[in-house]
Protein backbone atom coordinates (compact mmCIF):
# COMPACT_ATOMS: atom_id res chain seq x y z
CA UNK A 1 0.00 0.00 0.00
CA UNK A 2 2.85 2.39 0.67
CA UNK A 3 4.11 2.05 -2.90
CA UNK A 4 0.60 2.45 -4.31
CA UNK A 5 0.03 5.56 -2.21
CA UNK A 6 3.34 6.97 -3.39
CA UNK A 7 2.08 6.74 -6.98
CA UNK A 8 -1.19 8.34 -5.94
CA UNK A 9 0.65 11.17 -4.18
CA UNK A 10 2.80 11.84 -7.23
CA UNK A 11 -0.24 11.93 -9.54
CA UNK A 12 -2.19 14.22 -7.23
CA UNK A 13 0.71 16.64 -6.82
CA UNK A 14 1.03 16.87 -10.58
CA UNK A 15 -2.71 17.40 -10.95
CA UNK A 16 -2.87 20.22 -8.39
CA UNK A 17 0.09 21.96 -9.99
CA UNK A 18 -2.04 22.38 -13.14
CA UNK A 19 -5.15 24.27 -11.99
CA UNK A 20 -6.17 24.78 -15.63
CA UNK A 21 -6.82 21.04 -15.88
CA UNK A 22 -9.08 21.13 -12.85
CA UNK A 23 -11.01 24.13 -14.15
CA UNK A 24 -11.39 22.61 -17.62
CA UNK A 25 -12.88 19.44 -16.15
CA UNK A 26 -15.43 21.40 -14.10
CA UNK A 27 -16.33 24.53 -16.06
CA UNK A 28 -17.46 22.82 -19.27
CA UNK A 29 -20.15 20.63 -17.61
CA UNK A 30 -21.35 23.59 -15.52
CA UNK A 31 -21.62 25.79 -18.61
CA UNK A 32 -23.51 23.02 -20.37
CA UNK A 33 -25.87 22.68 -17.40
CA UNK A 34 -26.61 26.40 -17.30
CA UNK A 35 -26.92 26.98 -21.06
CA UNK A 36 -28.77 23.79 -22.05
CA UNK A 37 -30.85 23.81 -18.87
CA UNK A 38 -32.25 27.22 -19.75
CA UNK A 39 -32.28 26.82 -23.54
CA UNK A 40 -34.23 23.53 -23.66
CA UNK A 41 -37.32 22.25 -21.96
CA UNK A 42 -38.80 25.63 -21.10
CA UNK A 43 -42.41 26.56 -21.67
CA UNK A 44 -43.24 28.56 -24.79
CA UNK A 45 -43.97 32.19 -23.90
CA UNK A 46 -44.93 35.26 -25.93
CA UNK A 47 -45.24 33.49 -29.28
CA UNK A 48 -46.94 35.72 -31.84
CA UNK A 49 -50.27 34.28 -32.99
CA UNK A 50 -52.15 36.01 -35.78
CA UNK A 51 -55.95 36.14 -35.46
CA UNK A 52 -58.18 36.71 -38.48
CA UNK A 53 -61.83 37.19 -37.49
CA UNK A 54 -63.97 36.89 -40.62
CA UNK A 55 -67.12 36.26 -38.61
CA UNK A 56 -67.42 39.06 -36.07
CA UNK A 57 -70.19 37.26 -34.20
CA UNK A 58 -70.67 36.52 -30.53
CA UNK A 59 -68.98 33.13 -30.68
CA UNK A 60 -65.98 34.64 -32.45
CA UNK A 61 -65.87 37.25 -29.69
CA UNK A 62 -65.69 34.44 -27.08
CA UNK A 63 -62.63 33.03 -28.87
CA UNK A 64 -60.95 36.42 -28.96
CA UNK A 65 -61.65 36.90 -25.24
CA UNK A 66 -60.10 33.51 -24.54
CA UNK A 67 -56.98 34.55 -26.49
CA UNK A 68 -56.75 37.78 -24.50
CA UNK A 69 -57.02 35.74 -21.30
CA UNK A 70 -54.06 33.62 -22.39
CA UNK A 71 -52.05 36.77 -23.09
CA UNK A 72 -52.85 38.18 -19.66
CA UNK A 73 -52.13 34.99 -17.68
CA UNK A 74 -49.95 32.13 -18.92
CA UNK A 75 -48.70 34.17 -21.94
CA UNK A 76 -48.13 31.17 -24.18
CA UNK A 77 -48.89 33.44 -27.12
CA UNK A 78 -49.71 37.06 -27.84
CA UNK A 79 -52.62 37.51 -30.29
CA UNK A 80 -51.98 39.86 -33.20
CA UNK A 81 -55.19 40.77 -35.05
CA UNK A 82 -55.30 40.82 -38.85
CA UNK A 83 -57.92 41.82 -41.38
CA UNK A 84 -56.51 39.68 -44.20
CA UNK A 85 -56.10 35.91 -44.06
CA UNK A 86 -53.59 36.02 -46.89
CA UNK A 87 -51.37 38.52 -45.06
CA UNK A 88 -51.49 36.48 -41.84
CA UNK A 89 -50.49 33.27 -43.63
CA UNK A 90 -47.72 35.12 -45.44
CA UNK A 91 -46.37 36.45 -42.14
CA UNK A 92 -46.35 32.89 -40.75
CA UNK A 93 -44.40 31.78 -43.79
CA UNK A 94 -41.90 34.63 -43.39
CA UNK A 95 -41.38 34.01 -39.68
CA UNK A 96 -43.08 37.16 -38.41
CA UNK A 97 -45.74 35.01 -36.75
CA UNK A 98 -45.46 31.59 -35.16
CA UNK A 99 -49.02 30.72 -36.13
CA UNK A 100 -52.35 32.15 -37.26
CA UNK A 101 -55.95 31.37 -36.31
CA UNK A 102 -58.64 31.97 -38.91
CA UNK A 103 -62.25 32.28 -37.73
CA UNK A 104 -64.28 31.72 -40.93
CA UNK A 105 -67.46 33.57 -41.93
CA UNK A 106 -70.73 32.24 -40.48
CA UNK A 107 -68.83 30.65 -37.60
CA UNK A 108 -71.22 31.89 -34.91
CA UNK A 109 -74.22 30.76 -36.94
CA UNK A 110 -72.76 27.28 -37.33
CA UNK A 111 -72.21 27.11 -33.57
CA UNK A 112 -75.85 27.92 -32.84
CA UNK A 113 -77.01 25.46 -35.50
CA UNK A 114 -74.55 22.77 -34.27
CA UNK A 115 -73.44 22.51 -37.89
CA UNK A 116 -69.77 21.50 -37.53
CA UNK A 117 -68.22 24.87 -36.65
CA UNK A 118 -64.50 24.93 -37.40
CA UNK A 119 -61.58 27.22 -36.69
CA UNK A 120 -58.36 26.93 -38.71
CA UNK A 121 -54.89 27.03 -37.17
CA UNK A 122 -52.03 27.73 -39.57
CA UNK A 123 -48.64 26.74 -38.09
CA UNK A 124 -45.06 26.67 -39.30
CA UNK A 125 -44.43 22.95 -38.84
CA UNK A 126 -40.73 23.30 -39.68
CA UNK A 127 -40.42 24.03 -35.94
CA UNK A 128 -42.07 21.04 -34.27
CA UNK A 129 -41.64 22.37 -30.73
CA UNK A 130 -43.40 25.65 -31.44
CA UNK A 131 -46.15 24.12 -33.55
CA UNK A 132 -46.83 21.40 -30.95
CA UNK A 133 -47.07 24.00 -28.17
CA UNK A 134 -49.54 26.13 -30.15
CA UNK A 135 -51.60 23.09 -31.19
CA UNK A 136 -51.82 21.87 -27.59
CA UNK A 137 -52.83 25.30 -26.27
CA UNK A 138 -55.48 25.81 -28.97
CA UNK A 139 -56.80 22.29 -28.37
CA UNK A 140 -57.27 23.11 -24.69
CA UNK A 141 -59.05 26.36 -25.54
CA UNK A 142 -61.44 24.75 -28.03
CA UNK A 143 -62.11 21.96 -25.53
CA UNK A 144 -63.04 24.53 -22.91
CA UNK A 145 -65.30 26.38 -25.37
CA UNK A 146 -67.05 23.14 -26.28
CA UNK A 147 -68.05 22.39 -22.70
CA UNK A 148 -71.73 22.73 -22.00
CA UNK A 149 -72.77 25.80 -20.08
CA UNK A 150 -75.06 23.70 -17.85
CA UNK A 151 -73.44 20.46 -16.79
CA UNK A 152 -75.65 17.33 -16.49
CA UNK A 153 -76.22 15.99 -12.98
CA UNK A 154 -74.78 12.61 -13.99
CA UNK A 155 -71.49 12.91 -15.88
CA UNK A 156 -71.28 10.10 -18.41
CA UNK A 157 -67.85 10.90 -19.86
CA UNK A 158 -64.68 9.32 -18.48
CA UNK A 159 -62.34 11.85 -16.89
CA UNK A 160 -58.59 11.52 -16.50
CA UNK A 161 -57.10 12.76 -13.24
CA UNK A 162 -53.31 13.14 -13.32
CA UNK A 163 -51.44 12.60 -10.06
CA UNK A 164 -47.83 13.82 -10.12
CA UNK A 165 -45.47 12.23 -7.61
CA UNK A 166 -43.03 15.13 -7.60
CA UNK A 167 -43.23 18.90 -7.99
CA UNK A 168 -42.62 20.36 -11.44
CA UNK A 169 -39.06 19.52 -12.55
CA UNK A 170 -37.48 22.15 -14.78
CA UNK A 171 -35.21 20.97 -17.58
CA UNK A 172 -32.18 22.34 -15.74
CA UNK A 173 -32.89 19.93 -12.89
CA UNK A 174 -33.52 17.13 -15.36
CA UNK A 175 -30.13 17.81 -16.96
CA UNK A 176 -28.21 17.88 -13.66
CA UNK A 177 -27.53 14.08 -13.44
CA UNK A 178 -26.15 14.08 -16.98
CA UNK A 179 -23.97 17.12 -16.35
CA UNK A 180 -22.62 15.55 -13.16
CA UNK A 181 -21.78 12.36 -15.01
CA UNK A 182 -20.16 14.30 -17.85
CA UNK A 183 -18.05 16.29 -15.38
CA UNK A 184 -16.57 13.12 -13.93
CA UNK A 185 -15.95 11.75 -17.41
CA UNK A 186 -14.13 14.93 -18.46
CA UNK A 187 -12.06 14.75 -15.28
CA UNK A 188 -11.10 11.15 -16.05
CA UNK A 189 -10.38 11.99 -19.67
CA UNK A 190 -8.10 14.91 -18.82
CA UNK A 191 -6.68 13.91 -15.43
CA UNK A 192 -6.44 10.23 -16.25
CA UNK A 193 -6.25 9.48 -19.96
CA UNK A 194 -4.30 12.44 -21.29
CA UNK A 195 -1.85 12.67 -18.38
CA UNK A 196 -1.32 8.91 -18.51
CA UNK A 197 -0.35 9.01 -22.18
CA UNK A 198 1.88 12.05 -21.65
CA UNK A 199 3.76 10.31 -18.81
CA UNK A 200 4.03 7.18 -20.90
CA UNK A 201 5.51 9.13 -23.83
CA UNK A 202 8.07 10.75 -21.52
CA UNK A 203 9.17 7.39 -20.13
CA UNK A 204 7.89 8.00 -16.60
CA UNK A 205 6.31 4.54 -16.41
CA UNK A 206 9.55 2.83 -17.40
CA UNK A 207 11.17 4.77 -14.56
CA UNK A 208 8.65 3.25 -12.17
CA UNK A 209 9.68 -0.24 -13.23
CA UNK A 210 13.28 0.15 -12.07
CA UNK A 211 11.95 0.72 -8.55
CA UNK A 212 10.52 -1.98 -6.24
CA UNK A 213 7.03 -1.02 -7.50
CA UNK A 214 5.42 -3.95 -9.28
CA UNK A 215 3.29 -3.62 -12.39
CA UNK A 216 0.12 -4.50 -10.46
CA UNK A 217 0.87 -1.82 -7.88
CA UNK A 218 1.48 0.66 -10.69
CA UNK A 219 -1.85 -0.15 -12.33
CA UNK A 220 -3.75 0.11 -9.06
CA UNK A 221 -1.98 3.33 -8.11
CA UNK A 222 -2.72 5.02 -11.44
CA UNK A 223 -6.38 3.98 -11.37
CA UNK A 224 -6.80 5.01 -7.75
CA UNK A 225 -5.30 8.44 -8.46
CA UNK A 226 -7.57 8.96 -11.47
CA UNK A 227 -10.62 7.89 -9.48
CA UNK A 228 -9.79 10.32 -6.66
CA UNK A 229 -9.63 13.19 -9.15
CA UNK A 230 -13.03 12.24 -10.56
CA UNK A 231 -14.53 11.89 -7.07
CA UNK A 232 -13.34 15.38 -6.17
CA UNK A 233 -14.86 16.75 -9.36
CA UNK A 234 -18.11 14.87 -8.77
CA UNK A 235 -18.51 16.19 -5.23
CA UNK A 236 -17.86 19.78 -6.28
CA UNK A 237 -20.19 19.64 -9.30
CA UNK A 238 -22.91 17.95 -7.22
CA UNK A 239 -22.91 20.77 -4.70
CA UNK A 240 -22.60 23.64 -7.20
CA UNK A 241 -25.00 22.11 -9.72
CA UNK A 242 -27.63 21.38 -7.07
CA UNK A 243 -27.46 24.94 -5.78
CA UNK A 244 -27.67 26.40 -9.31
CA UNK A 245 -30.63 24.25 -10.34
CA UNK A 246 -32.45 24.40 -7.02
CA UNK A 247 -32.23 20.71 -6.08
CA UNK A 248 -32.66 20.49 -2.31
CA UNK A 249 -32.45 16.70 -1.92
CA UNK A 250 -28.69 17.09 -1.57
CA UNK A 251 -29.17 18.08 2.09
CA UNK A 252 -30.92 14.82 2.97
CA UNK A 253 -28.30 12.68 4.83
CA UNK A 254 -29.58 9.43 3.30
CA UNK A 255 -29.53 10.91 -0.20
CA UNK A 256 -26.08 12.43 0.39
CA UNK A 257 -24.70 9.05 1.43
CA UNK A 258 -26.14 7.42 -1.67
CA UNK A 259 -24.66 10.15 -3.84
CA UNK A 260 -21.20 9.58 -2.39
CA UNK A 261 -21.46 5.85 -3.15
CA UNK A 262 -22.61 6.56 -6.70
CA UNK A 263 -19.87 9.15 -7.26
CA UNK A 264 -17.16 6.75 -6.08
CA UNK A 265 -18.43 3.84 -8.20
CA UNK A 266 -18.95 6.03 -11.26
CA UNK A 267 -15.43 7.42 -10.92
CA UNK A 268 -13.95 3.94 -10.66
CA UNK A 269 -15.95 2.67 -13.64
CA UNK A 270 -15.01 5.63 -15.83
CA UNK A 271 -11.36 5.53 -14.84
CA UNK A 272 -10.90 1.81 -15.45
CA UNK A 273 -12.70 2.19 -18.79
CA UNK A 274 -10.39 5.04 -19.78
CA UNK A 275 -7.35 3.11 -18.60
CA UNK A 276 -8.39 0.15 -20.74
CA UNK A 277 -8.83 2.38 -23.78
CA UNK A 278 -5.44 4.09 -23.29
CA UNK A 279 -3.33 1.14 -22.14
CA UNK A 280 -2.16 0.20 -25.65
CA UNK A 281 -1.87 3.76 -27.02
CA UNK A 282 1.48 5.49 -27.44
CA UNK A 283 0.66 8.67 -29.39
CA UNK A 284 -0.29 11.62 -27.10
CA UNK A 285 -2.59 13.02 -29.82
CA UNK A 286 -4.87 9.98 -29.84
CA UNK A 287 -6.79 10.68 -26.60
CA UNK A 288 -7.41 14.24 -27.70
CA UNK A 289 -8.86 12.99 -30.98
CA UNK A 290 -10.95 10.37 -29.16
CA UNK A 291 -12.56 12.83 -26.78
CA UNK A 292 -15.28 14.01 -29.16
CA UNK A 293 -16.06 10.47 -30.32
CA UNK A 294 -16.32 9.11 -26.77
CA UNK A 295 -18.43 12.06 -25.68
CA UNK A 296 -20.94 11.42 -28.46
CA UNK A 297 -20.90 7.64 -28.11
CA UNK A 298 -21.32 7.58 -24.32
CA UNK A 299 -23.10 10.77 -23.24
CA UNK A 300 -25.97 11.18 -25.70
CA UNK A 301 -27.28 7.55 -25.65
CA UNK A 302 -27.35 7.58 -21.82
CA UNK A 303 -30.78 9.18 -21.45
CA UNK A 304 -29.34 12.32 -19.91
CA UNK A 305 -30.93 14.58 -22.53
CA UNK A 306 -33.71 12.45 -24.05
CA UNK A 307 -35.51 9.31 -22.77
CA UNK A 308 -34.00 5.99 -23.84
CA UNK A 309 -37.47 4.66 -24.61
CA UNK A 310 -37.57 6.96 -27.66
CA UNK A 311 -34.38 5.47 -29.16
CA UNK A 312 -34.35 2.97 -32.04
CA UNK A 313 -33.46 -0.61 -31.11
CA UNK A 314 -29.82 -0.42 -32.22
CA UNK A 315 -29.25 2.68 -30.08
CA UNK A 316 -30.92 1.04 -27.10
CA UNK A 317 -28.36 -1.77 -27.34
CA UNK A 318 -25.57 0.80 -27.03
CA UNK A 319 -27.35 2.42 -24.09
CA UNK A 320 -27.60 -0.89 -22.22
CA UNK A 321 -23.83 -1.36 -22.31
CA UNK A 322 -23.02 2.30 -21.64
CA UNK A 323 -21.83 3.03 -18.06
CA UNK A 324 -23.15 6.57 -18.52
CA UNK A 325 -26.69 5.15 -18.64
CA UNK A 326 -26.46 3.58 -15.20
CA UNK A 327 -24.66 6.56 -13.67
CA UNK A 328 -27.28 8.99 -15.00
CA UNK A 329 -30.13 6.77 -13.81
CA UNK A 330 -28.63 6.46 -10.33
CA UNK A 331 -28.03 10.19 -9.95
CA UNK A 332 -31.50 10.93 -11.33
CA UNK A 333 -33.14 8.68 -8.74
CA UNK A 334 -31.15 10.14 -5.87
CA UNK A 335 -31.22 13.82 -6.85
CA UNK A 336 -34.66 14.19 -8.43
CA UNK A 337 -36.68 11.42 -6.75
CA UNK A 338 -34.94 11.39 -3.34
CA UNK A 339 -34.79 7.60 -3.26
CA UNK A 340 -32.36 5.43 -1.29
CA UNK A 341 -29.63 3.06 -2.43
CA UNK A 342 -32.19 0.25 -2.48
CA UNK A 343 -33.76 1.84 -5.57
CA UNK A 344 -30.47 2.15 -7.48
CA UNK A 345 -28.89 -1.21 -6.64
CA UNK A 346 -28.97 -2.35 -10.32
CA UNK A 347 -26.93 0.75 -11.24
CA UNK A 348 -24.53 0.15 -8.34
CA UNK A 349 -24.13 -3.50 -9.33
CA UNK A 350 -23.46 -2.71 -12.99
CA UNK A 351 -20.89 -0.01 -12.24
CA UNK A 352 -19.10 -2.31 -9.77
CA UNK A 353 -18.97 -5.22 -12.21
CA UNK A 354 -18.00 -2.91 -15.08
CA UNK A 355 -15.08 -1.46 -13.10
CA UNK A 356 -13.88 -4.93 -12.11
CA UNK A 357 -14.11 -6.35 -15.64
CA UNK A 358 -12.39 -3.43 -17.35
CA UNK A 359 -9.61 -3.39 -14.77
CA UNK A 360 -9.16 -7.16 -15.10
CA UNK A 361 -8.78 -6.83 -18.88
CA UNK A 362 -6.46 -3.81 -18.64
CA UNK A 363 -3.93 -5.43 -16.30
CA UNK A 364 -2.62 -8.09 -18.75
CA UNK A 365 -2.67 -5.58 -21.60
CA UNK A 366 -0.62 -3.19 -19.50
CA UNK A 367 1.97 -5.91 -18.86
CA UNK A 368 2.33 -6.58 -22.56
CA UNK A 369 2.98 -2.96 -23.47
CA UNK A 370 5.91 -2.27 -21.15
Amino acid sequence: MNRIMAIVEREMRKFFRSPALMLASMIFPLVQLIILGNAFGGKIRDAKLGVVDEDGGTQALKIREAFDSVRANIRTFVPVYYDSERQAVEDVRNGKLQGAVVIPPQFSRRVYESNRPQVALVVDNSDNFMSSALEAELADLTGALNQATIQPRLVQQTALEIVELYPYIEYMKYLLPGSLTLAMFVSVMIGGGMLYIDDKARGVHEGYLVTPITKLELVLGLNLAGAIKAVMTGLIITVIGSLLSGVSTLFNPVTAFGLIIMIVLTSLAFNTMMFLLMVRIEDPLVPRAMFGILNTLLFFPSGSIYPIQAFPKWLRVIARGDPFTYAVDGFKCLLLKETTLAAVWPDVLFLTIFAGVTLGIAIPLFKRTL
